[in-house]
């Protein structure tokens, strides 16, 4: 029997979970509060507190440090394939130095690297990190060169779902051409064909709108904005990511309150929940397009998915292009395990 522990640290939280195999054994999502946060000047530097979190938690639930592998959250590194990757320093390196970006999740290789050394024979992993990179080169032109488009996707996730479809239909993910839509705080749409992620859009930068980010904008409106002398660099960057989305239409990014809120009639934000869904449906059609037509089945997951109004819109759509499956919700701690599970089972985990 393989034991394993999962870490998927998040903004205000650190999800982990213990599973003996493929059974899950033990979750806790650790909250951590605005006045525990706020004293780190960023996320790197939050590094040991939430280690000692995590062992505290453990140590609380008298779970003993004896594990076969921990699995982390992969965070924004250089482009990787799909796959499990071994953590290693020049990987801390760029994680902890936010070379190619920071986010919560940029701890998840340190602190399972952390524990892992901890106990005699463990290793340390991730899996199928954000920065996951599958585009075929004609998906990376832009309109200038200055700006090709990049892979940034809740890749995790979407291969996840994609496995787990593929299972249900008693086929092979790798023979399936897929289009699959993560609706969660952020939002991803992914053309997969054959096994691979061949076009997907920029969750942190285009695409639709979502909770808290804009999406697509009009660049030039974007420049004049920039330039207008109202704003900061870094209050811009608040307006396309964190202060978008929701948040900017109505101040919230509780999506399940503007649903409420919507349904209750308030106009303006029915408005606004269906346009965020019709986004959604205009992207899934282009990864439709991106497929030559030539789609299998449109996945829906994440936890927007279980709007079954919201969904019921998207599915209106687009149900003509190809069948829908709805799998809503996000089980990236089972997800990690799976990976952790095919890497102790000998398949190959590469080096960063």
């Amino acid at each position: 029997m393989y034991k394993l522990l999962i870490i998927n640290p998040g903004s205000t939280s650190t999800k982990i979970a213990v599973y003996h195999d493929l059974t899950s054994i033990f979750e806790k999502t650790i909250r951590h509060s605005a006045e525990e946060i706020s004293p780190f000047p960023s996320v790197a530097s939050q590094y040991t507190f939430r280690e000692k979190t995590i062992l505290d938690c453990l140590k609380e639930y008298d779970i003993p440090l004896q594990f076969d592998i921990v699995v982390g959250r992969g965070g924004i590194v250089r482009p990787l394939k799909s796959g499990a990757y071994a953590v290693n320093e020049a990987m801390k390196t760029d994680l902890l130095n936010a070379t190619y970006g920071e986010h919560a999740s940029n701890l998840g290789a340190v602190l399972a690297d952390a524990i892992a050394q901890k106990i005699d024979g463990c290793r340390a992993i991730i899996a199928d990190s954000v920065v996951v990179d599958e585009l075929e080169p004609i998906a990376r032109v832009s309109g200038n060169p200055l700006f090709p488009r990049i892979s940034i996707f809740h890749a995790l996730n979407q291969k996840a779902i994609a496995r787990r479809y593929a299972a249900d239909c008693g086929k092979r993910y790798e023979d399936l051409n897929l289009v699959i839509a993560h609706l969660g705080g952020g939002i991803s749409v992914g053309a997969h064909r054959k096994g691979r992620a061949v076009d997907v859009n920029n969750a942190l930068g285009y695409g639709p709108f979502s909770a808290e980010r804009s999406g697509t904008v009009s660049s030039i409106e974007l420049a004049k904005l920039c330039f207008s002398g109202k704003y900061t660099a870094a209050e811009v960057q608040r307006l396309l990511n964190g202060q978008g989305g929701l948040m900017a239409h109505l101040n919230t990014n509780n999506a399940l309150e503007v649903e409420k809120r919507a349904e209750a009639g308030d106009e303006h934000t029915k408005l606004v929940w269906d346009g965020m869904a019709y986004n959604i449906a205009k992207e899934i059609g282009a990864m439709c397009a991106a497929l030559n037509g030539e789609v299998d089945a449109i996945l829906l997951t994440g936890g927007i998915a279980y709007g079954k109004k919201f969904v019921a819109y998207i599915t209106g759509m687009v149900g003509k292009f190809a069948p829908v499956a709805v799998y809503p919700g996000e089980d990236e701690l089972t997800a990690l395990a799976e990976n952790g599970i095919r890497v102790l089972d000998g398949a190959p985990c590469h080096t960063y």
